[in-house]
């Protein structure tokens, strides 16, 4: 069943706000990868007693902020791309390529990309798993489920910025 353009444009922003709300969220973790640096600093260099959780600490916020900030770039269009030909182009032609590109590349990745890491982090759960890196072992599993977490909201940023594509070439403009 194909959707009406207006229901296509509502289904996009509908997942828009998804991307929106958790992009939001996810800004907050900026707070205690800040402090738990500050603090690691301070501590290291004036009362020279460093802490073991810091570097955990700090890989674990960044990547998680890294990981789950993807879906909102990709709503922000903030993603690289090859602009010097595709600003040149039509609206249309624009949606045409988006879409056939989503459609081939993004989709079959990230479809990919989610059943695997989904695996991984299943089996992170299973064992309970922790860090191997510093003398703290702080458990991982948590943050390998942000990995497949990401991915599915991906996923379904990329349904929106699809059907955003899709009406873009139909129509000729950007909803």
């Amino acid at each position: 069943m194909i959707l009406p353009f207006s229901k296509m444009v509502k289904v996009a922003r509908s997942i828009d706000q998804i991307s929106i709300w958790s992009g939001k969220i996810t800004a907050w973790l900026i707070l205690p990868l800040v402090f738990g640096l500050t603090y690691e600093v301070i501590s290291r260099y004036v009362f020279k007693t460093p802490t073991i959780w810091a570097y955990d600490l700090a890989y674990m916020l960044y990547g998680t902020l890294f990981m789950l900030g993807a879906p909102f770039t990709l709503f922000k269009k903030g993603h690289i791309r090859t602009d010097i030909f595709y600003d040149k182009w039509s609206p249309k032609k624009q949606g045409w390529v988006d879409a056939l590109l989503y459609l081939f590349f993004f989709f079959p990745g990230m479809i990919f990309f989610l059943w695997a890491v989904a695996d991984e982090a299943l089996h992170s759960w299973s064992i309970l798993e922790k860090s191997e890196v510093g003398a703290w072992r702080p458990p991982i599993y948590p943050f390998k489920t942000v990995i497949p977490l990401t991915a599915f909201l991906l996923l379904i940023q990329g349904v929106s910025e699809f059907l955003k594509s899709v009406y873009a070439a139909a129509k000729g403009e950007w909803p």
